[in-house]
């Protein structure tokens, strides 16, 4: 039986794609690759450096502050976030009306705009005039995150979680309605728990979905920079200061382009390597168990 000959004029689809994707990201990347070796003096005045901007943000302590309250805030999210998301999804209902209002009601947040995300949440967590700083006032809290960091914290955590838990919890309703019915009359008919269930039927099943979910919030959470800034700016002091804000402080603000650069690269080559390390941990075990 002759082999059949190979087509490969299906690549002539991918085109289009790979040329966008090459206009859109490897071009402004190469650029930035290149202002990271530059001192830019002037649009016409630059200057080879090496890696001195590379070792220039590796020392440097507001870098490593900055590094250190994001590494907490996107821990924190993940920890609230992911457990938070799976029991909503199992507390939805699966048929009928009420499971596609349950689900359109929860995607609302995932419709607001950041930036108008952080504008609600600024007037809710006011003391004067938001219903959120008015009811921690009224329950004898010294609520102001304006001016306590604590508190400037929990609000932000809080704006984060309310935002983008529909997301996880969409994420992980999908995975659970893929759960064959079969599955759950078995479990019934052995007498299992209701945590037995979980454990053994539906856990399992979730894995990919909740890799999925976890990978996507930690990248959007460690790169978070629009909400925050329009909540805190920033403040009290650096306490909300992500990467993300001295990064564009430094760019925009400062005008330094090739510390800006060099330290937009390692901020990028830190997100791309902890998220491998995270896809190849939680997918091991998987692979493992499939053999």
């Amino acid at each position: 039986m002759s082999e059949r000959p190979r087509d490969d004029r299906s690549w002539w689809l991918v085109l289009p794609v790979v040329l966008a994707v090459s206009f859109s990201a490897i071009v402004p990347l190469m650029t930035v690759v290149n202002y990271s070796v530059q001192d830019i003096l002037s649009p016409d005045q630059r200057v080879f450096v090496g890696w001195e901007w590379f070792r220039k943000a590796l020392r440097d302590p507001e870098l490593h502050a900055a590094f250190g309250r994001q590494l907490g805030f996107s821990a924190a999210v993940l920890l609230i976030e992911l457990p938070f998301g799976l029991g909503l999804a199992l507390l939805m209902p699966r048929r009928g009306a009420l499971a596609g209002f349950s689900m359109a009601a929860l995607a609302l947040p995932l419709l607001v705009p950041w930036n108008v995300v952080g504008t609600v949440w600024q007037v809710f967590s006011r003391p004067d005039i938001g219903l959120g700083g008015r009811a921690a006032r009224a329950l004898g809290l010294d609520y102001d995150p304006t001016l306590d960091p604590v508190d400037a914290w929990a609000t932000v955590l809080a704006m984060d979680v309310w935002h983008w838990t529909p997301l996880v919890t969409l994420l992980a309703y999908a995975g659970l309605k893929a759960v064959p019915e079969p599955f759950y009359r078995a479990a019934a008919i052995d007498g299992a728990s209701r945590w037995q269930v979980f454990r053994h039927v539906e856990l399992p099943r979730l894995k990919s979905v909740l890799t999925i979910a976890l990978l996507l919030r930690f990248m959007d959470s460690f790169m978070i920079y629009t909400e925050p800034f329009v909540l805190t700016g920033g403040g009290p002091g650096n306490a909300t200061t992500f990467l993300s804000q001295t990064l564009t402080r430094l760019a925009v603000g400062q005008f330094d382009l090739g510390p800006a650069a060099a330290f937009s690269l390692i901020y990028f080559l830190i997100v791309l390597a902890t998220s491998h390390v995270f896809y190849t941990a939680l997918t091991r075990r998987e692979r493992e168990e499939g053999r």
